[in-house]
């Protein structure tokens, strides 16, 4: 690869190039984690009664009383001002279309809009484009595999113990799942409850994936109800008032799971054949049950203990009283969960650990759309991702105003997140057309088990030994930015020939450029000084100069 002089060019025309912009991210949302020094506690005693609790109450907002977007747009924004007003925080101003399309785009669908898809939207003068767009990405099969790569990533963890189970099949469930939009209830339910084989019931494999009862445990009250539970496994929680007694009751509804073993599928196992059963007694299938176990009976967190008969399956049971209206973590976790997804943080931070010391920075408006969402708006999830993005609080632009720069909690402007690995392969692979999702189809991971294809080998690059990444803080270090900057990803002649086509004037190529790669057209200096920059290299060479430069630059993984 020749030496490209744009990159001390991109600098001086605001794409600063990502290596440069790694310690460039203050004005991101910085989430700080506190450490937590472990304390061991004597366990709780069986007999002992435990007083059923709930998050801190609010008085919740006064939300529609049928399933309105627009409507609960208009509540979310009244509330969030009155915070603003109330802290004398101005809101910045409302963002470009250009911002919103990227930002949409991104947020929903996991990729950014092609060149062509930028110049329809940002030309069509219609006033209620941005709703439209809305309904035309949630309707869109990518919103789908944008959730399930989210939903996956936390459900199917990195465990030697798992390593023959196939990922594919659950990936495939949560895809169809997520584009059919059940409810986030009946959703929630299908999962905990699975039983069969992989074969004919692909949810089964969120079991096989944690076949232990602590894992179990410990993914259902992190995931669906936002409570970071496992701390209770061994002692009583040395930070909240859970009790490992609650824990072992919660447990008890996982007690008679039985997952099959996977099997080596190198040796002529077929993974599709096994499965999970729900038995009539505790199971006895070894490593199930940690050293640590309480048998005691089922009971729900923080609630009543259930009559159940010992001859029928527990889960049902549990899923019954997870997705209740009246249950007080399920919907909170919803509601926060998919906040976070959209604005980089939620009400209450970390989003899986809404503990009841937390005070949420909008409780009332917390709980009131947890409130809907339970009630009228029957857990639709794309009528709640909607809603929020119908509001002014997420289409304002992330550029502070003199005075909000320092908001990281108000939401008085948007927060810019970092693309996610899958967002930028998808997003490379649209501009360029050199990447190829070869999923299923690459090599094994170390010699044994599934096959990885291209875009998960991408991921799992830049994840670089993480389970998942932060929205909103760059985790990637120089060999990832290396590998973007030296890549045959947008450095093959081909690419910008695919690209630009027949365009031969520099302002109309640039444009494309610009369209494909940041959905937004060049500013007049921009035009001027890159012309310049084309009349001197010739092309295509400097049109290849100029992809490249804005692929690696900040703007392009960045999600403003």
């Amino acid at each position: 690869m020749r030496l490209r002089p744009v990159a001390l060019f991109a600098l001086t025309t605001g794409l600063a190039v990502l290596v440069g912009d790694l310690t460039n991210i203050d004005a991101q949302e910085k989430v700080n984690k506190k450490a937590k020094k472990k304390v061991d506690a004597p366990a709780t005693e069986p007999s002992e009664k435990i007083p059923p609790r709930a998050p801190r109450p609010s008085n919740p907002v006064a939300t529609p009383a049928a399933k309105d977007d627009a409507a609960l747009a208009k509540v979310i924004d009244a509330e969030v001002t009155r915070k603003l007003a109330a802290a004398k925080l101005t809101a910045s101003a409302k963002c470009s279309d250009d911002e919103f399309l990227r930002r949409a785009y991104l947020d929903i669908v996991g990729v950014i809009p092609t060149a062509d898809q930028a110049k329809a939207f940002l030309d069509n003068p219609s006033g209620d484009k941005r709703a439209k767009l809305l309904d035309e990405l949630l309707a869109d099969p990518r919103f789908g595999r944008r959730m399930a790569d989210i939903w996956t990533a936390k459900l199917f963890p990195k465990d030697s113990g798992n390593r023959f189970v196939l990922k594919e099949p659950l990936y495939k469930w949560f895809e169809e799942q997520f584009n059919k939009n059940p409810g986030w209830d009946k959703f929630i339910t299908s999962l905990v409850t699975a039983t069969g084989t992989v074969a004919d019931n692909p949810a089964v494999t969120y079991f096989l994936a944690n076949r232990s009862v602590d894992k179990l445990t410990d993914t259902t009250a992190q995931h669906f109800l936002g409570i970071q539970l496992q701390c209770c496994q061994c002692h009583n929680h040395p930070f909240t008032t859970w009790k490992q007694t609650e824990y072992w009751g919660m447990a008890a509804f996982y007690s008679k799971v039985k997952a099959d073993n996977p099997k080596n599928a190198n040796k002529g196992g077929d993974n599709t054949t096994i499965g999970v059963q729900e038995g009539n007694g505790r199971t006895k299938q070894k490593d199930f049950f940690p050293e640590a176990a309480k048998n005691v009976n089922a009971k729900f967190l923080g609630a009543e203990e259930p009559k159940l008969n010992e001859k029928d399956p527990y889960r049902p049971a549990l899923a019954k009283w997870m997705v209740a209206p009246e249950n007080p973590y399920f919907a909170r976790a919803m509601v926060n969960r998919t906040w976070a997804h959209l604005f980089g943080r939620g009400f209450i931070n970390p989003v899986d650990d809404m503990i009841e010391e937390s005070v949420a920075s909008h409780p009332e408006l917390m709980d009131g759309l947890a409130k809907h969402i339970a009630t009228t708006g029957e857990y639709d999830l794309k009528y709640l991702i909607k809603a929020m993005c119908l509001s002014e609080t997420y289409q304002r632009t992330s550029k502070p105003t003199a005075d909000n720069g320092a908001d990281t909690k108000l939401f008085s402007h948007m927060t810019m997140k970092v693309m996610s690995p899958e967002q930028l392969f998808d997003s490379l692979a649209q501009v360029t057309g050199n990447l190829r999702d070869t999923r299923g189809k690459g090599q094994p991971v170390g010699g044994k088990g599934p096959r990885v294809g291209g875009r998960e080998q991408f991921v799992n690059f830049f994840l670089a030994g993480a389970d998942t990444t932060s929205a909103v803080d760059y985790e990637a270090g120089i060999p990832q930015a290396l590998r973007l900057m030296n890549s045959p990803i947008a450095n093959n002649p081909a690419t910008i020939r695919a690209l630009l086509g027949k365009d031969t004037k520099p302002a109309d190529a640039i444009e494309k450029i610009y369209l494909a790669a940041l959905s937004r057209r060049p500013t007049a200096d921009e035009v001027k000084d890159l012309t310049a920059y084309v009349e001197r290299v010739g092309a295509p060479d400097a049109y290849g100069d100029i992809l490249w430069a804005v692929l690696n630059s900040s703007e392009f993984t960045l999600v403003k």
